[in-house]
């Protein structure tokens, strides 16, 4: 893959300090305006990322980032351990809405609209990336809902999610509205569920293993209807109901004669249009035990309600395996009079147990710590 001489620049200017992002003040005013618990406090981990989506933690801490609308993957580097990153490295541009990034055994993973890439080594070619392989490349190209969240599973192998082409419609070919899962070499695809209209999440259970997806439910059934989904995938074969069914209610077109009772049910729903996107399980020492084993979800935000809402990032408390309440952990971003100041994306825990939380309105990439409250 050639890299333009302007991107070769680019990269070694940012390779040296990621400065000063868009306008200082407004950054810090909306950094302010953030409320989290008791005991946490949140800064920027690294700015001027525009349309930072999905990200993945490394070797040596090194954070890959990719940009979904934008064409580019970077990676971020805290080198002095202050908590924020002080050195960037364009890894690949050009790419086809790159969203995706997984890591394991010094290779970076990235999932475009229509295959999935890998650059080996990466760690030690930050400066320098090397040629991407090809791991897999038969994906459909139709860009709506085309972009994909990736994940590499506790099994080793690829996952991923084929979204649909629509707003709402019965695509062929089978392929759409699926969970896919691959060897890291591209072999051994599977589908292993379909009835998924739009997953950029998911996550597994840290004590049962159980793999949890989220679910953006259609547009255009009003301001309330239908809900976001927290499903929970079990076995090959199952199916989650879109088109026909969304969150137990059946779709008013696709829906008829159909009893939404034979799909897979949520395990637990969102207010419509809350826009669930990267969900984590909490699996680190430095926040308080009540978080240990707990879920944070990225709500990104409402589309096309008349009152906008999520914009936030929730706590999704869960009890013997199964999700059973959901409170706000982060908010702000959603100003009173409907001014949207940011949208949260994707979530992932470094190594000292603070989160990173990606938002691609700011373009900027969010820490989240917890300091021990003082008596």
């Amino acid at each position: 893959m050639q890299m333009p001489f302007f991107s070769i620049l680019l990269l070694f200017a940012a390779s040296i300090n990621i400065g000063c992002a868009g306008d200082p003040v407004d950054n810090q005013a909306v950094l302010s305006k953030i409320n989290v618990p008791r005991g946490f406090v949140v800064s920027y981990f690294a700015q001027q990322i525009d349309n930072a989506r999905s990200m993945a933690l490394g070797d040596n801490g090194i954070v890959y980032v990719a940009t979904g609308r934008r064409d580019e993957v970077w990676a971020l580097q805290d080198s002095d351990g202050d908590g924020r990153a002080d050195r960037r490295f364009l890894i690949a541009s050009g790419l086809n809405m790159p969203n995706g990034v997984a890591y394991a055994d010094g290779s970076l993973y990235v999932a475009e609209i229509h295959r999935i890439i890998k650059f080996e080594q990466i760690t030690q070619n930050l400066a320098h990336p090397p040629q991407p392989l090809v791991v897999f490349d038969q994906f459909p190209r139709k860009r709506h809902h085309g972009w994909k969240y990736l994940r590499i599973g506790p099994d080793g192998k690829l996952y991923t999610a084929v979204g649909a082409p629509c707003n709402i419609c019965d695509p062929e070919p089978s392929i759409f509205t699926s969970l896919v899962r691959m060897n890291r070499d591209g072999s051994g695809f599977e589908i292993l569920a379909r009835g998924i209209r739009n997953s950029v999440g998911f996550d597994w259970h840290p004590a049962t293993g159980a793999l949890f997806f989220t679910d953006n439910g259609r547009d255009y059934l009003g301001d309330d209807a239908p809900p976001e989904e927290l499903n929970k995938w079990s076995k090959k074969g199952q199916h989650f109901g879109y088109p026909y069914c969304h969150g137990g209610m059946p779709d008013p077109k696709f829906g008829k004669g159909k009893k939404c009772r034979h799909y897979v049910q949520p395990e637990w729903q969102f207010k419509a249009h809350m826009a669930p996107l990267g969900v984590r399980f909490y699996r680190g020492s430095q926040f308080p035990e009540r978080y240990q084993g707990q879920m944070l979800g990225a709500l990104h935000g409402s589309r096309n309600r008349s009152k906008p809402h999520g914009y936030r990032v929730v706590l999704i408390r869960f009890k013997q395996g199964k999700p059973v309440s959901e409170t706000v952990f982060a908010d702000g971003w959603l100003e009173k009079n409907g001014q949207v100041l940011g949208r949260p994306v994707d979530i992932i825990e470094l190594a000292d147990g603070s989160l990173l939380v990606s938002d691609d309105h700011r373009g900027v990439i969010y820490r989240i710590a917890y300091r021990q409250i003082r008596q």
